[in-house]
C-alpha cells in the first residue's frame, strides 16, 4: 500500500487542478475577505475620516482608538480567514543557548495556558520590532497572526508594516493609509511611533548572490543576506522613545519546501486560500534582544526623554558598519538554524523545551462579529438609502 504524497510537499505547478468543491470553497473565500476588508475600509471612510475634520483633541483621541479597532479588526479577519479555508497552527519554539536566549524563568512567564493546558497567549513584550527570514509572500499574513497571540488581548490593534509607496493607492491597501503603515518614500519624521504597544514588522533580506562576491563575504545557503540601512535607522528613530524597546527576530520554515528551495514555488497567497493548501504547521524559532544595551545601533543614547524628536540624520559610516556586520552576524545564525530544522526536524535539537502549538484560531466568537466590524458600515448605507430613497 502506497503513502499519498502531501499536496503541500510539492511545488504549486506539479499539483493536480481543484475539485469543484475546492473551487466553491475558494469563491466563498473571496467574497468573505473582500467583504471584510470592505467592511474595514467602510468604517475608517464613514465612522472615522468625520472626526478628523472635528477640531477637538478628544475627537483625535476618538479616531486613534478607531483606527486601532480597525486594525485589530483586520487583524482578527486574518485569523478568521485562516480559521474557515486554511487551517494551521504556530510551533514556537525559543532560543536557549545563543544569542537573544530566554531563560527558564522568562519562559515560565512567557507562555500562559488555560485550565484544559492549551496555551492562550504569549506574555512577549508589546513593543519591538519584529524582523524575520522573507520567504513567500503570505510571511506578513502570519507575522500579523502571531501578534494576535501576544498578550492577553493581542497586538494585533498596534502593527506598523513597510509597504512599496506604488501601493498605497491600490484598492483595499489604500485603507492602510488610515493605519499609519509606513510607505517607503515617506520622511520618517512623519511616522512617529506613540509611546504605547508597538508592533513594526520588517523583512531586511534583499542582498543576492552577486552582492556577496561584489563585498567578499559569503553568500548564505537558505535565505538572502540582510539590508541593515531601514532596519537600522528604524531602531535609531524609535529607540529614544521606547527605551524599554525590543528587536523580536523570528526564523521561519515552512514544512514542504526543501532545503534551498524557493518558497514561492510551494506556497503563495492563492495556493494557501483559494487551493485550500496551506502549510500544516508554520515553524517559528524566536530570539529577543533588548535594543538598548545588546543592539549596537550607535547614535544618540536611548535614555533621551520619549518626548524627543524623530530622528533625521546621517548615519556614520563607521556605525553602518558596525551594525551591518553585527545583522549580518545574525542571518549566518539564522540561515545554520534552518539547515538544522531540515536535518534534525526541530530548531531545539540538542536544547531544552518543545515546541508551543498554537492553532490559528479566534479566542472569543464576538471577533468573528469584529473581523467584519459588525457590518456597520453595510447597515449605515442601507439605512441612508431608505433615508434618501
Amino acid at each position: 500500500m502506497t503513502t499519498k504524497t502531501p499536496l503541500y510537499t510539492l511545488p504549486v505547478s506539479a499539483r493536480p487542478s481543484i475539485s469543484w468543491t475546492r473551487t466553491i470553497k475558494a469563491v466563498i473565500f473571496f467574497i468573505m475577505f473582500n467583504f471584510g476588508c470592505v467592511m474595514v475600509n467602510g468604517f475608517q471612510f464613514v465612522f472615522l475620516l468625520p472626526l478628523r475634520l472635528v477640531p477637538f483633541p478628544s475627537a483625535r483621541r476618538l479616531y486613534d482608538e478607531g483606527i486601532r479597532y480597525t486594525k485589530g479588526a483586520f487583524g482578527c479577519l486574518l485569523i478568521l480567514m485562516c480559521q474557515l479555508f486554511a487551517p494551521t497552527s504556530l510551533a514556537i519554539t525559543f532560543e536557549r543557548e545563543g544569542k537573544g536566549r530566554f531563560t527558564d524563568e522568562e519562559l515560565s512567564k512567557i507562555i500562559v495556558k488555560d485550565e484544559r493546558g492549551n496555551v492562550q497567549c504569549l506574555n512577549l513584550p508589546t513593543k519591538f520590532v519584529l524582523i524575520a527570514n522573507h520567504q513567500v509572500y503570505a510571511d506578513w499574513w502570519y507575522a500579523w497572526c502571531l501578534t494576535y497571540f501576544m498578550s492577553p488581548h493581542g497586538v494585533h490593534r498596534y502593527v506598523y508594516i513597510t509597504l512599496k509607496k506604488s501601493l498605497q493607492w491600490v484598492p483595499i491597501i489604500t485603507g492602510m493609509q488610515f493605519y499609519n503603515f509606513i510607505f517607503l518614500a515617506r520622511s520618517w519624521a512623519s511616522d512617529r511611533k506613540e509611546d504605547s504597544p508597538l508592533c513594526f514588522i520588517l523583512y531586511p533580506e534583499g542582498h543576492f548572490k552577486k552582492y556577496a562576491d561584489k563585498m567578499g563575504i559569503s553568500d548564505l545557503s537558505n535565505i538572502l543576506l540582510p539590508r541593515s540601512t531601514g532596519l537600522h535607522y528604524s531602531l535609531r528613530s524609535l529607540a529614544p522613545r521606547i527605551p524599554d524597546l525590543k528587536l523580536l527576530d523570528i526564523t521561519v520554515v515552512y514544512p514542504g519546501i526543501p532545503l534551498r528551495g524557493y518558497g514561492q514555488s510551494y506556497y503563495t497567497l492563492r495556493s494557501i486560500f483559494l487551493d485550500g493548501v496551506a502549510p500544516p504547521t508554520i515553524h517559528m524559532h524566536l530570539r529577543t534582544f533588548d535594543v538598548a544595551h545588546e543592539v549596537p545601533i550607535g547614535g544618540p543614547s536611548p535614555m533621551n526623554p520619549p518626548s524627543a524628536k524623530p530622528i533625521d540624520m546621517d548615519i556614520p559610516d563607521k556605525e553602518k558598519e558596525i551594525f551591518d556586520t553585527w545583522l549580518r552576524e545574525l542571518w549566518f545564525a539564522k540561515d545554520q538554524l534552518i539547515t538544522k530544522f531540515h536535518e534534525h526536524g526541530s530548531f531545539n535539537e540538542g536544547q531544552a523545551g518543545t515546541a508551543v502549538i498554537i492553532p490559528l484560531k479566534l479566542r472569543r466568537k464576538r471577533e468573528a462579529l469584529d473581523a467584519f466590524c459588525f457590518c456597520l458600515p453595510a447597515v449605515g448605507g442601507y439605512l441612508w438609502g431608505r433615508f434618501m430613497g
